[in-house]
């Protein structure tokens, strides 16, 4: 019980105040830029989710979702890459514009999903 202002505790310990919250590793992502972790053709910095991209992309499709916390079908429903990747650039505080991410989602619909699903390995200290 605090006894009063001027005093000390008695009977509890005080909790620590955390100030900073972990990062997700020592993988160098852009968390306090407002960037992307990676370059839009950065295949190089993720081989497997490169290669799966290319086998099967309606497989990655769903793995991104799903790894999101989305429905795994997002990916098929037309405007689900576009939606995603819109919930995902304002979660991770990245910039950009919703009109950018359907450009991006259409006119380079395979990368971008690579990059997403790079994006989801690194936030969550996987890669």
């Amino acid at each position: 019980m605090w006894q009063d202002s001027d005093s000390e505790p008695t009977g509890h310990m005080s909790n620590p105040v955390v100030t900073n919250q972990p990062g997700a590793g020592g993988y160098g992502t852009n968390v306090h830029t407002g960037q992307w972790s990676t370059g839009l053709c950065s295949c190089c910095s993720d081989w497997l989710i490169c290669a799966f991209g290319c086998i099967c992309p309606t497989g990655l499709a769903c793995y991104t979702a799903d790894k999101y916390g989305e429905h795994c079908c997002l990916g098929f429903v037309p405007g689900g890459l576009t939606a995603m990747r819109t919930h995902m650039r304002l979660t991770y505080g990245i910039e950009g514009t919703v009109c950018n991410d359907a450009l991006m989602s259409f006119f380079c619909g395979m990368c971008e999903l690579c990059r997403m699903a790079r994006e989801i390995r690194i936030r969550n200290g996987e890669v």
